[in-house]
C-alpha cells in the first residue's frame, strides 16, 4: 500500500507542478496520458520484475560489456598498462568507450540503418502518444544520436516549426540520454536501471510535455530525415563520429575536473560560514521529492542531495556521489535514485541544446535560450515520474 500511496502521490505533484507553469490546458488529451501511463507501468514491471525482461536486460548487458571489451583493445594499445593497473580508472574505462561506440552509431547511421529505425518506431509511437510524428521520431532520433548530433537530421524543418514544437524537440533531448554514452553509464550503475530508464524516460517525456505543453499538430511537416553525412565517403564519416566521441569524452572529463573541484570548495565555504555544505541544503530543498518518489524518509535526504547534484553539476558527479553512498542506501532508494539519474537533465545542457539548434537555426537557437530554465523544469520533472514509477514496481 505504500508503493502505490507514493506513486499516486508522485503523478500528483508530477501533474501539478508541470501543469502550474503549462499553457492552454483545454489542449491536455487525459486518454493518452492514461494510456501512455499504463504502457510504461508494464515497461517498468517487464524489465525489472519478468524473467523475460531481466533476460532482455542480462542480454543488453552482455553485449555493451562485449563492446567495452572491444573499446579496450584501442584504449590499452594507446595508453599501455595504465588500464590494466587501474590507474585513470574513470577516464579509460568509462569514458574512453564512447570513442568506438560513437563509431558504431556512425556506421550505423551511414548504412541508413538508424534512420530506418527511427522512422519505424516513431511512426509507431506517434499512434500511442497523440503526438505528431515528428516529436515521436525525435523522441527515439535523440536516444540514438545524441543532444546535439540528433538536430542535425532535422535541420532543413527547424525554421518552419511553432515554437511549440520546438521546445518539445528540445525538452526531449534533455530528458533522454545518447546511446553512445550508455557503456559510461553501466559502469557506474547497475545496467537494468539503465535499460530501464532509457524506455521510460522516453514515455515520461511524452506525459509530462503532455500537460506542460499541449498542443494539436494539424499537419505534420515534411518528415524525410535528411542524412546528416550526406557526400561524404565511409571513411570521411567514421573519422568524424570518432573525432565526435573523443570531444564528447573530453568535454565530459573537462566538465567533471571543473565541477567536482567546484562543489569541494564551495562545500567547504558553505560548512565555514553556515556549518552544512552546499549539498547539505539542496538536500533539504530535494527532500520532499525523494521521499515522494518512495525513497525512505530517513534516506531521503541524502538521496535528494545527489538529485541536486545532478542539476547543479550532471549525471556523472552525481553517480559518482551514489557509489559512495551505495553502501548506505537500500537496493530500493538505489533503483530509484540510479533511474533518476539516467537523462541529461541539468543546467549545462542548455548550452548544448541551444547551441547545437542555433548553429543550425539561429532564430530557433534563441527560443530554446529563451525557454532554458522551463527546459530544465520539465526534463527534472521527466526524471521524477520514470524514477517514480520504478519506485512502484521495486
Amino acid at each position: 500500500m505504500s508503493r502505490i500511496f507514493h506513486f499516486v502521490l508522485a503523478l500528483a505533484v508530477v501533474a501539478i507542478l508541470a501543469i502550474l507553469v503549462g499553457r492552454d490546458r483545454k489542449s491536455i488529451r487525459v486518454h493518452f496520458i492514461i494510456q501512455l501511463l499504463a504502457i510504461e507501468i508494464l515497461l517498468a514491471y517487464f524489465f525489472l520484475n519478468s524473467q523475460i525482461g531481466l533476460g532482455f536486460v542480462q542480454g543488453f548487458s552482455a553485449m555493451f560489456d562485449k563492446l567495452l571489451g572491444f573499446a579496450a583493445e584501442g584504449t590499452d594499445f594507446v595508453f599501455g598498462n595504465m588500464n590494466k593497473q587501474g590507474l585513470a580508472f574513470f577516464f579509460l574505462n568509462v569514458l574512453c568507450p564512447i570513442v568506438f561506440i560513437s563509431a558504431l552509431i556512425g556506421i550505423l547511421q551511414h548504412i541508413r540503418v538508424l534512420p530506418f529505425v527511427i522512422r519505424i518506431i516513431g511512426t509507431v509511437l506517434s499512434k500511442i502518444n497523440g503526438m505528431g510524428k515528428l516529436e515521436s521520431f525525435n523522441a527515439v532520433s535523440s536516444l540514438i544520436l545524441g543532444q546535439s548530433e540528433n538536430f542535425i537530421a532535422y535541420k532543413d524543418i527547424l525554421g518552419k516549426m511553432s515554437e511549440r514544437r520546438i521546445y518539445t524537440m528540445a525538452a526531449t533531448a534533455m530528458s533522454t540520454v545518447s546511446m553512445s554514452i550508455v557503456g559510461a553509464y553501466t559502469t557506474m550503475l547497475a545496467p537494468k536501471y539503465v535499460v530501464a530508464a532509457l524506455v521510460l524516460n522516453m514515455f515520461s517525456t511524452f506525459i509530462v510535455l503532455s500537460l506542460l505543453n499541449p498542443y494539436w499538430v494539424e499537419k505534420d511537416e515534411d518528415l524525410q530525415m535528411n542524412h546528416p553525412h550526406e557526400g561524404q565517403s565511409f571513411f570521411e564519416m567514421l573519422g568524424e563520429y570518432i573525432l565526435a566521441g573523443f570531444k564528447v569524452a573530453i568535454i565530459v572529463s573537462a566538465m567533471l575536473i571543473g565541477f567536482i573541484a567546484l562543489i569541494s570548495a564551495v562545500n567547504a565555504l558553505f560548512s565555514l560560514l553556515f556549518g552544512i555544505s552546499f549539498q547539505g541544503i539542496l538536500g533539504y530543498i530535494f527532500f520532499p521529492l525523494a521521499w515522494v518518489m518512495g525513497v525512505p524518509a530517513h534516506e531521503s535526504l541524502q538521496v535528494g542531495s545527489i538529485m541536486a547534484t545532478k542539476l547543479v553539476s550532471n549525471e556523472f558527479v552525481a553517480m559518482i556521489d551514489l557509489q559512495k553512498a551505495a553502501g548506505e542506501l537500500s537496493q530500493r532508494s538505489v533503483g530509484i535514485i540510479s533511474v533518476f539519474l539516467v537523462s541529461f537533465a541539468n543546467f549545462s545542457s542548455i548550452g548544448i541544446v541551444s547551441g547545437a539548434i542555433k548553429g543550425l537555426n539561429e532564430h530557433q537557437g534563441n527560443v530554446v535560450s529563451r525557454y532554458g530554465l522551463k527546459l530544465v523544469y520539465g526534463s527534472t520533472l521527466v526524471s521524477v515520474l520514470s524514477a517514480a514509477i520504478v519506485g512502484l514496481v521495486i
